[in-house]
């Protein structure tokens, strides 16, 4: 009997959260790979879910800073070499000089290289131009050899495109159909009063210039409002500490990281979605992030600052409203007109439900799928 063919899958996070990555997979599952998917443990990641494929999460040595990269690299590059592979799936460029190299070892495979963002402009690696460079290096080493890259959306493709003449799909990371049951959300396990309005801010990459500090700061100004702040990030700490010293500890609630059902059984109990990043770089500037598509999926309309994709995706359907300034007042001021303004609530929510008929993975993946095959 014909082995299957084989796909690895590489992250460089703890997988437990990672949709994207658990749709690729289930994807993959679908066109008949045996599929193994390799991330790392972390001393305080969360138990991995049982899922229908082979996992493995590495405890490595370090958890941040150059060391952390060298160590996840070189681990991930024994683990290709001595395995069978028919196809290394690398996903964003922290993952990819070890997918590359191991890829060079196996002439019969594919390297397929999923980037979710710019990496190279990410606020972290701008603040530090030689760690900056050093990965600017080995994207344009790499990146222009490769034959099947995939991005998340239609500006960062254009981008990858013009800078190095390859051609770049586009899957958007989308979620499964939801069935909303907005009524049914139990405010009480959340420590909230029950005629609340409630805000949500939501995801596993809470850092800094996301505009958590202003969202937090504008609840001074708010009435009968809660903002959850649910998921992990950098900023958590200090997040935490402004709460304090403002003394909104009864407005501002903080929600560890969840898995995916949890996460959105808490978005569908919002009223609105808070999405403030700032667009202090060209990779925040062009973002499509994940919690905008898990609020429409939630039927949770949309509070946005106006940056290009986000603001061009809340338009088409109707969704949200957009805001031209960062600011807790102005956040604060544009919050309250909302919870005023209950024939718009009703609208976007309707708008909300009626998208994700129209934007969602089943459909999606097809294109995911058709680049695989590729």
């Amino acid at each position: 009997m014909k082995a299957k063919k084989k796909a690895i899958v590489c992250v460089s996070n703890d997988l437990v959260t990672d949709n994207r990555v658990a749709k690729t997979c289930a994807a993959l599952q679908e066109l008949d790979y045996d599929v193994v998917l390799l991330g790392r443990k972390r001393k305080k990641s969360p138990e991995m879910p049982s899922r229908s494929y082979d996992i493995r999460r590495m405890n490595l040595l370090f958890d941040k800073g150059p060391l952390f990269y060298l160590d996840l690299n070189i681990r991930i590059f024994f683990f290709l070499i001595f395995k069978r592979a028919n196809l290394i799936f690398s996903n964003d460029l922290d993952t990819l000089p070890a997918c590359f190299l191991a890829y060079l070892f196996k002439p019969k495979a594919r390297i397929i290289y999923d980037t979710h963002e710019l990496f190279t402009e990410v606020s972290e690696l701008k603040e530090h131009p030689i760690k900056r460079s050093i990965w600017l290096r080995l994207e344009k080493w790499i990146f222009p050899k490769l034959k099947t890259v995939i991005t998340v959306n239609e500006s960062i493709a254009a981008i990858y495109n013009q800078k190095y003449k390859v051609p770049v799909h586009v899957v958007r990371n989308i979620p499964l159909p939801y069935k909303n049951q907005k009524a049914q959300g139990n405010h009480t396990t959340l420590g909230i009063n029950e005629g609340d309005f409630i805000l949500i801010i939501q995801g596993s990459g809470l850092n800094k210039d996301r505009g958590i500090e202003e969202s937090i700061l504008s609840m001074k100004y708010c009435r009968d409002c809660v903002l959850l702040i649910v998921g992990d990030g950098d900023i958590i700490p200090a997040a935490k500490i402004l709460v304090e010293e403002n003394n909104l500890s009864s407005m501002v609630k903080f929600i560890s990281r969840r898995p995916y059902n949890e996460l959105m059984k808490i978005t569908q109990m919002a009223n609105l979605g808070l999405l403030m990043d700032k667009a202090v770089n060209q990779n925040h500037e062009l973002a499509l992030p994940n919690k905008l598509f898990d609020y429409m999926h939630a039927g949770t309309p949309i509070l946005s600052n106006r940056l290009k994709e986000i603001e061009k995706f809340i338009v088409k359907y109707d969704i949200g409203i957009i805001i031209d300034d960062v600011n807790p007042p102005g956040i604060a001021k544009s919050i309250m007109a909302f919870k005023e303004n209950h024939k718009l609530q009703k609208k976007l929510e309707k708008n909300c439900i009626t998208a994700a008929v129209n934007e969602n993975w089943l459909i999606e993946k097809l294109k995911l799928i058709k680049a695989i095959k590729e």
